[in-house]
């Protein structure tokens, strides 16, 4: 049982709103719809919903009767949330109390299944477009986004070699185990890939999905006034984790000495808190959304992260801060969770807090802005660096290692990796041969075919001319 006065003193949010009387009733159901479609809320009648000035309902009992009239009769498929009436003082107020609903998405009758559609974000209602409304629907159903079937695609729009490279020494892929792991699916008598196996290594995802790739950039200051540095990732997910991390490795040193920083991991950010953020990202990122890749903004003092996709019905942004877990893509998920990029289902939040507090640093934020979910984790001020030439010197020893093992031999990927000690691909390939390319330094010897097996990788007269004044 609530005690209403110290409901009245709560601020507005998700799961909560006040209402002065019943003179709009449209706004009122809107919240109503809103919070049956995401997290269920209740609505307070009789409050000033900007001085909490307690001013009771007229009539009680007809505002009741004529609430409950309204509901059954503008709102679709229909909804029967509790409506009691309530005593502070001398004053009643009306309280409605909606639940998360299994028939969603419930709409206004008057404006249709396609316009009146509304969802709660922080204090507001905003009207659902058409994925987002596809999205409720397949919460009810039980079927994730990535479960579904691209049904023009065969197994061999999927990249089977980067999916086997990651699961050596997890599982053997055979044609079972992609079926197992959601890879495939059967449709009309004949295995297609799952929208998951797509996104996490297909071919030609940015043809499927051309915002399911990531963006990076490091700002100069705290807004987005200047930007320093940015990069774009389409990399199969599980190699797009790796990426991200790199890219904030890359401005992150302390003024050191690059190869100290690296043998010693010494770091100016929290990394273990930043990866599970930007794994958390990535997992619970909704696809379906059209505009919105991945982004993560490195600024003076904090990093962002930001997934598209609004937090799935039925929770709160304090569910995920006690670590109550509901997975909007299972095909991801599940990979991630056998490759051991994530734990356990909903642990991942509550360990950035925890590393937060063991840092001395201030709480990680979460908040849903737009249709959008963002994370920011805060740097301690003796953490917080400044863009510099260095970042610059390290990719430029990066290089000059790398041309020095090409001196006069045109080399595969492996064994330019081999050379310069790595077995990681996406560090070399970031910080070493894409730089290289970039600065002209290092060119295809079939340009042509980038992925052909018989690609090996030559110095360019550019390269060369760097070799020689460096006396090689």
């Amino acid at each position: 049982m609530f005690c209403p006065s110290d409901l009245i003193s709560q601020p507005e949010g998700k799961t909560l709103e006040f209402k002065r009387d019943l003179s709009s009733p449209k706004n009122i159901l809107k919240t109503i719809v809103a919070f049956a479609n995401t997290a269920g809320g209740r609505i307070i009648i009789g409050v000033e919903d900007s001085s909490r000035t307690i001013t009771g309902v007229t009539d009680p009992l007809d505002e009741e009767e004529r609430l409950c009239s309204l509901i059954a009769d503008l709102i679709a498929p229909r909804l029967v949330p509790d409506v009691d009436l309530i005593s502070v003082g001398e004053k009643t107020l009306l309280s409605v109390q909606v639940y998360p609903s299994g028939q969603r998405p419930h709409f206004l009758k008057k404006e249709g299944p396609i316009e009146g559609v509304y969802v709660r974000l922080g204090s507001t209602n905003r009207k659902a477009d058409q994925e987002l409304i596809a999205e409720l629907s397949r919460s009810c159903s039980g079927t994730s986004f990535d479960e579904m079937p691209v049904p023009d695609l065969t197994i061999e729009d999927l990249d089977l070699n980067a999916a086997k490279r990651w699961f050596t020494g997890v599982r053997e892929l055979h044609d079972k185990e992609l079926v197992t792991l959601r890879f495939l699916t059967s449709i009309q008598g004949k295995f297609v890939p799952t929208c998951g196996g797509v996104l996490l290594f297909g071919k030609r995802r940015d043809d499927y999905f051309p915002d399911a790739w990531v963006q990076c950039g490091r700002f100069i200051g705290t807004d987005k006034a200047e930007i320093f540095d940015h990069i774009e990732i389409h990399e199969h997910l599980p190699d797009a984790v790796e990426s991200i991390i790199l890219f904030l490795k890359k401005h992150a040193m302390r003024g050191a000495d690059f190869s100290e920083i690296r043998r010693k991991d010494l770091w100016s950010i929290p990394l273990i808190m930043l990866r599970e953020a930007v794994i958390n990202a990535i997992v619970h990122a909704d696809y379906s959304q059209k505009g919105a890749p991945i982004r993560v903004a490195f600024f003076d003092n904090r990093i962002e992260i930001e997934n598209p996709g609004i937090l799935l019905p039925g929770m709160t942004i304090e569910d995920v801060k006690q670590g109550v877990s509901k997975i909007r893509n299972r095909v991801i998920a599940r990979v991630f969770r056998e490759l051991d990029l994530i734990e356990q289902w909903g642990s991942g939040f509550r360990r950035i807090l925890r590393e937060a507090e063991e840092l001395g640093l201030t709480d990680p934020v979460i908040e849903e802005i737009g249709m959008r979910v963002r994370v920011t984790i805060f740097l301690a001020e003796t953490h917080q660096i400044q863009v510099t030439e260095q970042v610059t010197e390290q990719v430029t020893e990066q290089v000059t290692r790398l041309i020095n093992c090409l001196n006069n031999k045109d080399m595969s990927l492996r064994e330019m990796m081999s050379s310069v000690g790595l077995n990681h691909r996406p560090t070399f390939m970031y910080d070493y041969l894409k730089p290289a390319m970039d600065r002209g330094f290092v060119e295809m010897t079939h340009p042509d075919s980038p992925k052909s097996p018989k690609q090996r990788y030559r110095l360019t007269r550019r390269g060369k001319a760097v070799l020689s004044e460096k006396g090689g």
